[in-house]
């Protein structure tokens, strides 16, 4: 369905002749790969939707777009917190750590950035310097007691961990909303907008 779609996903089906002309030959070598693109947070418009390309390095990002129709595999973050760890031994001790505390909870969450596409795809893109990029799905409410103590357990793993709550009114840091005493940055499709309370 296309509201299932969300920011984050992997999708896979782009192909090169789907890119226009003036391409970077980067973006071209890695959708002649078969690597998928993941979701943007942007309008989606005649079911078009928005895309990210990744190159081998951090700089390397291309925006496009993918036709719904076109989409013949989709990934979501929360699939990758069930991945067999033992086919990534040089992440498995961190995300261990990670796994035995975010199970413990009943929120739906998962894996995105490089993390998240090595474990879709097998291809080494997390580096010593990579952040462990997580989302939470947070239909309701969280309130502050509970993300301050998620916040707490997080950074007692000593880890460099980024966790994102999908709201349905659009993606915020778990450490903004956490520590903020006033208006947080809530990032929706359309623009990122400073609100008190990202679920009101």
């Amino acid at each position: 369905m296309m509201n299932s779609i969300q920011p984050h996903d992997l999708l896979w089906g782009i192909t090169p002749q789907m890119l226009g002309h003036d391409i970077p030959q980067w973006v071209i070598a890695a959708v002649s790969h078969g690597h998928p693109v993941v979701v943007r947070r942007d309008v989606m418009i005649n079911q078009m939707i928005p895309v990210g390309i990744r190159g081998k390095s951090r700089g390397e990002r291309f925006a496009t777009h993918l036709h719904y129709n076109a989409i013949t595999k989709c990934v979501q973050p929360e699939q990758l917190a069930h991945v067999d760890l033992n086919l990534f031994p040089h992440l498995k001790d961190r995300l261990e750590q990670i796994n035995i505390l975010m199970h413990q909870s009943d929120w739906a969450w998962g894996y995105t950035g490089s993390v998240g596409f090595e474990l879709a795809t097998g291809l080494k893109t997390v580096t010593p310097q990579s952040d462990i990029d997580l989302i939470i799905r947070t239909p309701e409410a969280m309130c502050k007691k509970q993300a301050t103590w998620l916040l707490e357990q997080l950074d007692q793993l000593a880890l460099k961990i980024d966790v994102q709550l999908q709201t349905p009114r659009g993606g915020v840091a778990l450490k903004e909303w956490a520590r903020a005493t006033g208006k947080i940055l809530l990032k929706q499709s359309n623009a990122a907008v400073l609100i008190e309370n990202p679920w009101q």
